[in-house]
């Protein structure tokens, strides 16, 4: 491969990107231009360095793996997001795809693994890692949330107010309200305890 895959790397342990970083600089064809520990400053490198891939964690802090890549798509709709992440359930894979991740990873992996997965994703191709391709058939029966409203049920089950969640997805209060309102109405839920249970238990806010 003549040109090389430009890498952006966002992951909150540093050891986690020490690791991948040096056996990804091990092949000829990998460029990691950047790293970053948070949603933040991933969101920050994206912008300043435009990566060919993001491999995303999901668990940061700041901002979430998944707030981040909804926001990167936003800024740059042909960002390619790869998820890397320890969690292997169906409901955490759908729900990345949902946003808007082009493939998911798991970390415990073999190194190969994980560079088939850049490889495929920077060539506009879907990955997700082996015995889980089915997930992204399963139906759950109810109306699906838009990815948007995965963001904002997010920022909510965090316990953040609608001026918050406001100020952190750069939208006004009033957009928020008719999301909160139209979350709830699709999922059949009335208070915001319940929508915190909804999204530990299907993957959207993590443990």
């Amino acid at each position: 491969m003549a040109q090389k895959i430009r890498v952006l790397l966002a992951d909150d342990h540093p050891l986690v990107i020490e690791g991948v970083r040096g056996f990804l600089e091990t092949f000829e064809h990998i460029d990691v231009i950047a790293t970053a520990t948070n949603g933040e400053d991933a969101l920050t490198a994206a912008r300043e360095h435009v990566p060919d891939v993001v491999l995303m964690d999901l668990n940061m802090p700041r901002v979430s793996g998944l707030a981040a890549t909804e926001i990167m798509l936003e800024q740059n709709p042909d960002a390619r997001i790869l998820i890397l992440s320890m969690h292997d359930s169906p409901e955490y894979i759908a729900t990345a795809m949902r946003h808007g991740a082009r493939g998911y990873v798991l970390k415990d992996v073999p190194t190969e693994e994980i560079v088939t997965a850049i490889e495929k994703v920077y060539a506009g191709e879907t990955y997700l890692c082996p015995g889980t391709e089915q997930v992204m058939e399963v139906d759950t029966g109810r109306e699906t949330l838009t990815s948007r409203e995965q963001t904002v049920l997010l920022q909510l089950a965090l316990g953040k107010s609608n001026k918050e969640v406001a100020n952190t997805l750069n939208i006004s209060v009033r957009t928020v309200e008719t999301h909160r309102k139209n979350i709830k109405q699709k999922l059949g839920i009335s208070s915001t305890a319940g929508l915190t249970r909804y999204a530990m238990e299907h993957g959207v806010l993590q443990g």
